[in-house]
C-alpha cells in the first residue's frame, strides 16, 4: 500500500518543495486534504442549498457515540466512526421522511440523542476521554495510507453520484413535490445524499475535529455563493476556495511562528475568503446600483 501511494507523495514533494513537505506525514496530510476539499466543496453547496447544516453537525457530534462503541468493544474507531455515522444519517432522512415532524426537530432529537449517547459511553470509563481528544479537535496529521485510500475511493464514488444526479437533486432542493411529479426518484437520491453526507462528514471529523466540520461544509460554500453569480460557477468557485484554503492551511500551520491546529488554520483560510467575497459582493453592489 505504501508502494502505492510513494509516487503520489513525491509529486506533491516536488510541487509544493517547501522544507516542511519534505516529510513523509506532511505529504499524507497534504494528499488527504486534496482529496477530501473537492468533497467538502460540492457537498457544502448542497448543505447550503438544502438548508441542512444543523444536518452535518448532528452527524459530526454521533463522532463521540461511534469511536467510543469502537474503543470499548476493541473495534478500530476509524472503522466504528464511519459506519456509525452512516447510521445516523440515513436513521434521520428516515424519520424525516415518514414523520409529520420538522426536519430541524427531528434533527434536533438525533443530535441530542447521539451526544448524550456518546457521554454516556465515555461517563462509563474515565479512560476513553483522552482517547476521544484527537476526535474533537482532529488531526489530519496522523492519517495513514489506508485513511488516503478510503478518500480516493469515496472521492470517485462522489464524483459518480453527482455525475448522475447533480441536476435531480438541485430539482429536489428547489420543489421535491414537482420534483416527484416529473419522475424524479426522490427518496432514492435524498438516501444517496445523506449516506455519503454522513461519510464525508465523519472522515472530515479525522481532519478537523467535530467542533469545525461544519465550518469547513460551510464557509467554502458561503463564500462562493458571494462570488458568483451561477449554480455553475459557485461549485468551481467552492473548489478553488476549498483547495486553496486547505494547502494555505497546512503549510501555514506547519511553520515555527504559526505552530497552530492544522483543521483550524484551515478553517480560519476560508473564513479569510469568505471575508474577502463580502467585499467584493459590498463592492459589486455599489457599482450596479
Amino acid at each position: 500500500m505504501a508502494d502505492l501511494l510513494a509516487p503520489l507523495y513525491a509529486l506533491v514533494a516536488q510541487i509544493l518543495p517547501f522544507e516542511c513537505m519534505q516529510v513523509r506525514f506532511m505529504q499524507q496530510a497534504m494528499v488527504g486534504l486534496l482529496l477530501l476539499a473537492p468533497m467538502t466543496a460540492v457537498m457544502g453547496i448542497l448543505v447550503v442549498n438544502f438548508r441542512m447544516a444543523f444536518f452535518s453537525d448532528a452527524i459530526s457530534h454521533s463522532a463521540f457515540a461511534g469511536v467510543a462503541l469502537g474503543l470499548i468493544f476493541a473495534v478500530d474507531p476509524d472503522w466504528t466512526m464511519p459506519l456509525f455515522g452512516l447510521l445516523v444519517g440515513l436513521g434521520i432522512m428516515i424519520l424525516q421522511r415518514h414523520s409529520r415532524l420538522s426536519s430541524d426537530t427531528v434533527i434536533g432529537v438525533f443530535f441530542s440523542a447521539m451526544v448524550a449517547f456518546g457521554l454516556a459511553i465515555v461517563s462509563r470509563d474515565r479512560s476513553l476521554a483522552r482517547d476521544l481528544q484527537r476526535f474533537l479537535y482532529g488531526d489530519i496529521l496522523t492519517i495513514s495510507d489506508g485513511q488516503v485510500l478510503c478518500l480516493a475511493a469515496l472521492l470517485a464514488t462522489l464524483l459518480t453520484f453527482q455525475a448522475l444526479s447533480y441536476n435531480q437533486l438541485l430539482y429536489i432542493g428547489i420543489n421535491s413535490s414537482l420534483a416527484r411529479a416529473h419522475r424524479v426518484r426522490v427518496a432514492v437520491h435524498q438516501y444517496l445524499f445523506a449516506g455519503l453526507l454522513a461519510l464525508i462528514v465523519m472522515f472530515s471529523v479525522q481532519a478537523v475535529g467535530v467542533l469545525l466540520v461544519t465550518a469547513l461544509l460551510i464557509v467554502p460554500a458561503a463564500a462562493a455563493r458571494n462570488l458568483a453569480r451561477s449554480a455553475g460557477r459557485m461549485f468551481w468557485w467552492a473548489l478553488v476556495i476549498s483547495l486553496s484554503s486547505a494547502v494555505t492551511g497546512l503549510l501555514v500551520s506547519a511553520q515555527d511562528w504559526a505552530a497552530t491546529a492544522t483543521g483550524a488554520t484551515v478553517v480560519l483560510a476560508s473564513c479569510a475568503w469568505f471575508v474577502l467575497s463580502m467585499a467584493i459582493s459590498a463592492l459589486r453592489g455599489r457599482a450596479d446600483a
